[in-house]
């Protein structure tokens, strides 16, 4: 079993996600007392946001660079960022590392061509949402994305920050989420990514018609993968998450 480092914080709440469902997920396998091995930064979120809000996105990946070289000093062989947004930054973070990042927008596109999925909706931090980063990586997959107006993109961006980064679920919140989810529908989406770690503590696939693609979820499930280097005995051959990357 491979050594998961975590590098989390952004915010805690979905940090905490995180490290339940990857223990969960690798005991549901291997059974008996079996967890994950895994090492855990959790940076000060404060400090991230304020740089994000200042456009300063070089000393994010600074100091998250240098949070990512101590899990891989700890011993950590792969890492997962805990966090879509700060994905921006994972071309500077790499640069610290000589361990694999297991990039959360490259699970989720396996998952999408796994299900056929055309166009999908994207759903996030304003930065996810409308950035070339993350966005442009499925529409290079050839899959179509659809994103809200802008309007409703500073809605989502505010919800997240102000209400689901401090674990505040609102029914009118969760309300607006499904609206929106029912305009991707009408605009031709076949699908909708939770692209914000924190979504999935707001909308679930019972809430909306068409597939949910939780990228906490996935992101968790292929660390799994990752850290047994196996292939499951469990799995369907048409399972993304069947497949080693490393």
């Amino acid at each position: 079993m491979k050594t998961i480092g975590l590098l989390g914080g952004m915010s805690w709440e979905s940090t905490v996600t995180y490290y339940t469902r990857i223990n969960e997920i690798m005991n549901q396998k291997l059974g008996g007392l079996h967890s994950a091995k895994i090492k855990l930064a959790s940076v000060d979120f404060e400090e991230i946001e304020n740089y994000q809000a200042a456009n300063e996105w070089e000393k994010s990946g600074a100091v998250l660079g240098k949070e990512a070289q101590q899990l891989e000093q700890a011993g950590a062989d792969f890492l997962l960022i805990c966090t879509n947004t700060m994905h921006k930054v994972a071309p500077q973070i790499a640069e610290y590392l000589t361990i694999p990042i297991l990039h959360i927008a490259d699970a989720t596109i396996a998952e999408l061509q796994v299900q056929q999925i055309k166009k999908v909706a994207l759903l996030g931090t304003k930065y996810t949402m409308t950035q070339a980063f993350y966005k442009q990586k499925i529409i290079d997959s050839g899959i179509d994305v659809w994103i809200p107006n802008e309007a409703t993109v500073e809605t989502v961006n505010q919800i997240i920050f102000a209400e689901l980064c401090h674990g505040k679920i609102l029914t009118e919140s969760k309300e607006k989420f499904i609206e929106v989810i029912e305009e991707a529908i009408e605009a031709g989406a076949e699908g909708v990514i939770l692209g914000c770690t924190e979504i999935g503590l707001l909308i679930q696939q019972a809430d909306v018609a068409i597939p949910v693609f939780d990228t906490t979820e996935i992101h968790s499930r292929k660390s799994r993968r990752t850290s047994l280097g196996r292939i499951d005995e469990d799995c369907d051959e048409n399972d993304s998450f069947c497949s080693s990357d490393f």
